[in-house]
């Protein structure tokens, strides 16, 4: 009777998240595996074509260009995040005076508006007045960010790296919470700095690294916001940049389903990135069982 009543009590307080799931994703989801599998415009019933839109994806040029971009941000600017943002936690950890202003300078673009600051980044990186260029040109460096199909994904890069204050934090909280006696004993033992950061600070923060890599990659996997504004052109219409040079998967998914009007196509789309993103997740999973440390040995 006990555990009846509660089993009952965590029901009605996850109540009003249930009921949201059903009302809200529930449907949708069903909804979209539904129509992958039809021929279906919003305005005409969708009609039932079984695999061929998962078929239609092979012989896609530019669903394999935008797979391509994707891997192409994912392979680079997960890594990059993670070892900029464990960099900046572990400078954020010095005791060193106004440490607490570095810390909100650091968090701070995490909380603007992605629109506020993609469409700032895109007035910083204009390689005619942005002042980016004015600060590379010191070097012999102004590169087209936005027009050279070479420089546009360094540009999504730039912003989404400029953007790591969440990791950052969470990194500077696993750092705070490496005991200190392990670091006291292999300084007894005589090791430096740089035997007790791989010996000690590594292993113990590799948890955090797991749940980092694991949530930047799905990001990454749906990457929207950033080159869809960058390559917006003056009439507010989107394109996808030089060459296709910014058309990342889930941009692609959006012109297919609200602007080619192909929800069928869209929607099998998305359960191929659904299918992706946990296989993805999977081998990160699996990996961690060689490089994550749950304690020291």
């Amino acid at each position: 009777m006990r555990n009846r009543r509660q089993l009952l009590l965590g029901l009605a307080f996850a109540a009003p998240w249930l009921v949201g799931f059903v009302l809200l994703y529930a449907g949708p989801i069903i909804a979209s595996a539904v129509y992958s599998l039809t021929d279906f415009n919003l305005f005409q019933d969708p009609s039932f074509v079984g695999l061929d839109n998962y078929q239609r994806m092979l012989d896609d040029d530019r669903f394999w260009k935008s797979l391509a971009n994707t891997a192409y941000l994912t392979l680079i600017g997960v890594p990059l995040g993670l070892l900029l943002s464990l960099g900046c936690a572990m400078l954020l950890n010095l005791p060193v005076r106004g440490q607490p202003l570095f810390r909100a300078v650091v968090y701070l673009p995490t909380i603007l508006p992605i629109v506020v600051t993609t469409y700032v980044w895109r007035w910083l990186l204009n390689a005619q007045y942005g002042y980016v260029n004015e600060i590379t040109g010191l070097v012999g460096l102004e590169p087209a960010w936005l027009e050279d199909p070479a420089w546009t994904k360094p540009a999504i890069l730039l912003i989404g790296l400029w953007s790591i204050g969440g990791s950052t934090v969470i990194y500077l909280a696993a750092l705070r919470d490496v005991p200190r006696e392990y670091y006291e004993a292999a300084m007894v033992d005589g090791a430096g700095w740089w035997t007790r950061f791989r010996r000690v600070t590594l292993p113990m923060i590799t948890p955090v690294t797991l749940f980092q890599a694991v949530t930047s990659v799905i990001a990454y996997l749906q990457i929207f916001a950033q080159p869809f504004l960058l390559a917006q052109n003056r009439l507010n219409q989107s394109t996808a940049g030089p060459d296709d040079s910014m058309l990342t998967y889930s941009m692609y998914l959006f012109q297919n389903a609200f602007v080619y009007l192909k929800m069928g196509y869209a929607s099998a789309m998305a359960w191929a990135l659904f299918v992706l993103t946990i296989a993805v997740t999977a081998v990160i999973a699996l990996s961690s069982r060689r490089w994550v440390h749950y304690g020291l040995r």
